[in-house]
């Protein structure tokens, strides 16, 4: 299969117990095949692999896929080290990184680390955006003997994308991002294009060039599971912790894909049309075999 825009594929890293063994095999995986990203996300409260220190052993363990952060709360850090932590990323990885930034939809991460309720808005989002770039560009924004680097790979640093589901936010990030993370729970194609669209308007309007455009969304295949469907279901009840397990219950018949192949051609196909650039695969297991099916897929 032969697609205009490119397919991602995101580490296992929100399945239980997942093991450092397991996701360097991932990480190969995917950067021997015909993939156009690696991605993996960020929880504090949660028994997750940190994605800061995840970062530097992906770069070491490629040297060919692009990585992305999808999505790093910036409200949960220190500015200025985070600035450091991704810029040592991108140069680590030879300038393949973009980062993926959101406000983040769980207060218990917050909690966590001690972090300011007030700052989860989309200004103290775009605040802490411009001090990535400041830090990036060499500015001394702590007073210190001399500015905080080392300086990224990448001329400016990495490509900022915003992770948003909605409109409101997305018009929002228009001023800072240079593109859109999106998710779609329900594999919803008119609704990412609508989202697809407002983007697009709103960097228009501000003169910008236009936006990467990507979306995401859970997966699981029936050639590589008995039952595609429960696993999805398996999947939401360990990541949605935080929701009442009823409301995860609702949600879990008709979220992300579960099908064969050839279905998962044929959606791919739809956001294609729409004007994706990307599609991010999320998997509910952690599986290897699912990588190397996709790949086939993607040939």
């Amino acid at each position: 299969m032969q697609v205009g825009m490119t397919v991602g594929m995101t580490l296992p890293v929100m399945e239980p117990d997942i093991g450092p063994d397991r996701l360097h095999e991932w990480a190969g995986l995917i950067d021997e095949g015909p993939f156009g990203s690696l991605c993996f996300g960020e929880r504090m409260a949660f028994d997750n692999p940190d994605a800061l220190t995840l970062l530097g052993a992906v770069a070491a363990w490629t040297t060919r896929v692009p990585i992305v952060t999808t999505v790093i709360v910036p409200q949960l850090h220190d500015p200025v080290a985070l600035a450091k932590a991704l810029a040592t990323g991108d140069r680590l990885c030879g300038g393949r990184l973009s980062v993926g930034l959101g406000v983040g939809g769980r207060e218990e991460d917050y909690d966590a680390v001690g972090a300011d309720h007030a700052a989860r808005t989309m200004a103290g989002l775009a605040e802490r955006a411009v001090v990535l770039k400041r830090v990036w560009a060499g500015e001394n924004l702590t007073g210190a003997t001399r500015p905080v680097g080392p300086p990224p790979h990448t001329p400016g640093g990495p490509p900022l994308l915003v992770g948003t589901l909605g409109p409101k936010t997305v018009r929002h990030a228009a001023s800072w991002a240079d593109g859109l993370a999106g998710m779609t729970l329900d594999v919803d194609v008119d609704g990412t294009a609508a989202l697809f669209d407002v983007a697009r308007e709103a960097w228009a309007e501000r003169g910008r060039p236009a936006p990467r455009l990507t979306t995401s969304f859970w997966f699981a295949l029936s050639e590589t599971s008995d039952d595609p469907r429960a696993q999805i279901h398996r999947h939401l009840r360990h990541y949605m912790n935080w929701i009442p397990t009823e409301f995860v219950d609702a949600l879990a018949p008709t979220a992300g894909y579960a099908g064969d192949l050839a279905g998962l051609r044929e959606v791919l196909a739809r956001f294609e049309a729409i004007g994706a650039d990307e599609v991010q695969l999320i998997p509910t297991g952690d599986d290897p075999e699912q990588v190397r099916r996709v790949a086939d897929l993607l040939g």
